[in-house]
């Protein structure tokens, strides 16, 4: 690990000198498409295999959206492209509604490389909120392993980290504390020398492509560098009150029970439901 670690922290010195020495102000425009794997389960004399197929197709067609990630050499701005239907994915069968929100929804994240910081732009219940707050590094581990995404060469990165998470469900009183582990797959191209990538991901001697996490796949389909019709311009967010990422995960972890309580003990529901908070 500590060999890995130094590989990589020598890879990342010559990044950043390849960096300056790539174009002074280089800029780029990376696009994104997310994909997820839905998996619902219920008691089959509530719902026949064929409509629950039927919800989980149209909620993973409905969870696929698209992102651009604008950068120079040190910051990033990651945000959902505009669409129409927009919202968290919805689906309905005799008379159970389904809905699957995503973490960040309608959020810009900015990221320094330079300062390992960032700052999130996020709403809850219609009141605006900003996340500032020091980056985590990453401890990544290199492979050897090559292919390719577009027209780039890519290498494969990984990354694991036990996590504490929350878990609610029906029946419960309390969030239980539960232990998850967080496992990255990651695969970035030394041919775009900038450190940045999707998301909260960071920390690579190279532009990070792809990304594979828990059954959610990023993965890059067209990228614009240094265009000139329109100049990547990069602005740290500032709408919205400032509040620590301690404090917004507890009024989201509150937001949630309250929730939830709401479906406690509803006579004739017979419904089970499971929210789980994490990283």
């Amino acid at each position: 690990m500590k060999r890995t670690h130094t590989i990589l922290s020598l890879l990342l010195f010559f990044g950043i000198g390849l960096q300056t020495a790539f174009a002074q102000g280089f800029t780029g425009r990376a696009y994104y498409k997310s994909t997820s794997k839905i998996s619902i389960s219920m008691d089959s004399t509530k719902m026949a295999p064929e409509q629950m197929a039927q919800i989980q197709a149209s909620l993973k067609k409905q969870m696929e959206q698209n992102y651009v990630l604008s950068f120079n050499q040190t910051e990033s701005t990651w945000k959902k492209e505009e669409s129409l239907g927009g919202g968290p994915a919805t689906a309905s069968s005799g008379g159970a509604v389904f809905m699957v929100a995503t973490s960040g929804e309608g959020s810009m994240l900015y990221k320094n490389i330079a300062d390992q910081s960032y700052a999130q732009e996020r709403e809850v219940m219609g009141k605006e909120y900003l996340i500032q707050e020091k980056s985590e590094p990453f401890e990544w581990e290199l492979s050897g392993e090559t292919k390719k995404v577009g027209n780039y060469t890519v290498q494969k990165a990984s990354f694991t980290k036990i996590v504490d998470s929350k878990r609610f469900s029906t029946g419960m009183t309390e969030m239980e504390n539960v232990k998850d582990t967080l496992q990255v797959t990651v695969w970035f191209t030394p041919e775009i020398p900038v450190s940045h990538g999707p998301e909260n991901y960071f920390g690579l001697p190279g532009l990070i492509l792809e990304v594979q996490n828990q059954g959610r796949t990023l993965i890059c389909e067209k990228i614009e560098l240094n265009p000139s019709a329109e100049p990547v311009v990069i602005e740290r967010p500032s709408k919205g009150k400032e509040i620590s990422l301690e404090e917004f995960k507890k009024m989201e972890e509150e937001g949630m029970k309250q929730m939830m309580n709401r479906y406690q003990g509803k006579p004739g529901s017979g419904a089970t439901m499971q929210i789980r908070i994490g990283n």
